[in-house]
């Protein structure tokens, strides 16, 4: 449900984020209420050239921005910053490590001029370390940081999460940061410097294998499906229409579980008799459970086992998630309105607040869209907009993405 204002009303975002760790930071802020400004370059954020994926990026990230055009580089787009920077509350940006300081958008240039700011930045391996001037690529930081040592069959090769989890993460992380520091300023008068990295939020991911390790001094290992000290738990059935996952490892789930399939004997056979047992013989206890249950399709079998309280799941497509009764009425899946009547769905935030979910849905802005609203906003007078367009300090457009950019 789309719902008007938002506890962030009055704030205004300056975003410089691309792709998006940085972007997906600001979108939370937009869907909460506040005004966001994409800063781009003429040619816009980088992900706009990256075909249909970079696409889905700019309309996924992006909704209910305003796209402002600028030649960063140029000394007159100094001035339309810092006249934008006195009545901004929030700057988000993931430049590679350097870069800010070089274009005099650094954090200490900044706050020490506009002290009520906050200043958001996400890097790849964060700004202290000997890797801190490293590009910060998703795929990067999940292999360097565990995900994909930990991700895979056993006997296989490591796997990457299928999504850009490090960067997803890193902009929940930053998203989280930017909210705890507007509340402390409305105590202290005073912005703060949000940061965070790739490495960071995949290292958070983690928390629980970080304490297994120190406990046992035993690193993750890829395992495939089904969790290494507990059977069956997350272990992968195949049915007749698919496949599905399911856990019942304590001793209450097991017997039930035995007694749903039909096969008490289960129970109290010496290679399934408990948890270490039933670790040390999964092939075969997955082999009796794939026997019991491989007759009935995914619905059945899950319609069985929830009877008993049994946690399952179908493991299904996107087609048949678009369609689920309990995502429908979540109202989490938000259509956009795109141009030519193309709409484009993507979920929205994944909270409510007083039962609403405050998800806006207007189209992600094409490079420019806004920037002669901007300056008007500025009060820069007709002439001046007209110049500044003419010399190539900022573009202007009033389009919105295009299908036939969105695939180009």
């Amino acid at each position: 449900m789309s719902v008007m204002g938002g506890p962030l009303s009055g704030i205004r975002v300056l975003d410089f984020g691309q792709y998006i760790a940085g972007p997906s930071a600001a979108q939370t802020l937009a869907d909460l209420g506040a005004d966001v400004i994409k800063v781009e370059s003429l040619r816009g954020d980088q992900a706009r050239g990256i075909g249909t994926f970079g696409a889905a990026m700019i309309r996924a990230y992006n909704r209910d921005k305003r796209s402002l055009g600028i030649d960063l580089a140029r000394p007159e787009a100094k001035t339309i910053l810092h006249r934008l920077l006195a009545q901004t509350d929030v700057v988000v940006q993931n430049f590679r490590t350097g870069s800010a300081d070089r274009l005099g958008l650094g954090p200490d240039d900044l706050r020490s001029r506009y002290p009520r700011l906050i200043y958001a930045n996400v890097t790849g391996f964060g700004s202290r370390g000997p890797s801190r001037h490293r590009p910060g690529l998703d795929i990067a930081a999940q292999a360097e940081f565990g995900l994909m040592h930990a991700t895979g069959e056993i006997d296989g090769e490591p796997q990457r999460l299928g999504l850009a989890a490090a960067d997803v993460a890193a902009a929940n992380a930053l998203a989280t940061g930017i909210l705890a520091a507007l509340y402390e300023r409305e105590s202290t008068g005073r912005g703060a410097h949000v940061e965070t990295s790739l490495m960071e939020a995949v290292l958070s991911m983690q928390a629980a294998s970080w304490g297994e390790y120190t406990l046992t001094g035993r690193a993750p290992r890829r395992k495939g499906n089904g969790q290494a000290h507990a059977a069956p738990a997350a272990d992968v059935i195949r049915v007749t229409d698919g496949m599905m996952v399911l856990s019942a490892y304590t001793a209450e789930k097991w017997s039930a579980l035995c007694n749903l399939v039909g096969r008490p004997d289960m129970i109290d056979d010496p290679r399934f008799v408990d948890n270490p047992a039933r670790v040390s013989h999964r092939a075969e206890m997955l082999a009796a459970l794939v026997e019991a249950l491989g007759g009935m399709t995914r619905d059945e079998a899950v319609a069985l086992l929830q009877s008993a309280h049994i946690v399952c799941g179908a493991i299904r497509s996107f087609d048949e998630i678009a369609e689920d009764k309990d995502v429908l009425a979540s109202e989490i899946l938000v259509d956009v309105a795109g141009p030519g009547g193309v709409s484009f769905t993507s979920p929205g935030l994944a909270f409510t607040l007083d039962g609403h979910r405050r998800t806006v849905s207007t189209s992600a802005p094409a490079v420019g869209r806004d920037t002669i609203s901007v300056l008007r906003d500025l009060d820069f007078p007709e002439d001046d907009i007209t110049a500044l367009i003419d010399s190539g300090v900022v573009t202007a457009s009033h389009t919105t993405l295009t299908p036939e950019r969105a695939s180009s």
